[in-house]
């Protein structure tokens, strides 16, 4: 049975994976959808208690996904959302993987694109040089205008009770200075790496946090022979794996990433 493999973001958990871990199980595949480390607990439990989120660090969630990968028989697909999409970029460019999907992307390291929009959205963390050293929840206001401005005010706020957990401040400083301090920080990813499987950026069109533009300069950073492809959802906002109409989404990535990675279309036998 092959194996497919889906990475959160920030602000979630593995629980924002629910619906595509019941369709693709269904289709016939083996599915795991690991929490970073110290998030294997409910998203109720993290909320009450953040210090998990204010411990982690990148390194430590990457080296975590590989761990979980090299126990699996072979290569998976990976996909990957927000910054999930950051570290399936890293985990391909580290070797792992048949394909990989990123979708609505945080950039990996030397992109520099940044629309007003993710700015406002990333405004709540990076107001505060303090905040470096803290979990940093969002308002379901602020929610709604990063994660789910094409949904109407009750899926908004329902979505926000199921999934919202506090973000690393540490992390996404971390982020925001890499690209000023000399040498390869922890999202960085080699352009030229002509042996990385595989890879397709997903954009929503009307994402806030995460715009189209973004994943096209991402993209346009990757200069090697290897396959790296865009495609874009008109319509659909950041928690795109839970807006309307996900199931063409998810079978549209799905698709892509089998016949990228030489796998045959029916794996359920």
């Amino acid at each position: 049975m092959k194996t497919i493999v889906l990475v959160h973001g920030f602000w979630v958990t593995p629980r924002s994976w629910e619906q595509w871990i019941d369709r693709y199980q269904s289709a016939g595949y083996h599915v795991v959808a690991p929490a970073y480390p110290g998030f294997e607990v409910e998203v109720e439990a993290l909320n009450a208690d953040p210090s998990p989120i204010e411990a982690v660090t990148a390194p430590a969630i990457i080296e975590h996904l590989e761990s979980v990968i090299r126990q699996l028989d072979e290569p998976p697909i990976i996909i990957g959302h927000s910054a999930g999409g950051a570290f399936t970029q890293v985990l391909l460019d580290h070797g792992f993987g048949a394909a990989g999907v990123a979708l609505n992307s945080a950039p990996t390291e030397g992109v520099l694109v940044t629309p007003l929009s993710q700015i406002r959205s990333t405004l709540p963390v990076l107001k505060n040089p303090a905040n470096r050293h803290k979990a940093v929840g969002l308002t379901p206001e602020q929610w709604r205008y990063a994660f789910t401005n094409t949904f109407t005010e009750e899926e908004s706020l329902a979505l926000y009770q199921r999934y919202h957990v506090p973000a690393s401040g540490r992390i996404l400083w971390g982020g925001v200075l890499a690209n000023f301090i000399p040498g390869p920080q922890d999202i960085h990813v080699d352009y030229h790496n002509d042996k990385r499987a595989p890879l397709l950026f997903v954009s929503g069109s009307e994402d806030h946090i995460m715009p189209p533009s973004v994943q096209r300069s991402n993209a346009k950073h990757y200069k090697s022979d290897t396959v790296t492809e865009i495609k874009e959802y008109e319509g659909k906002a950041h928690l795109l794996p839970a807006q309307e109409g996900w199931e063409q989404v998810a079978d549209d990535v799905l698709a892509w990433a089998v016949e990228h990675a030489g796998w045959q279309a029916s794996t359920s036998a």
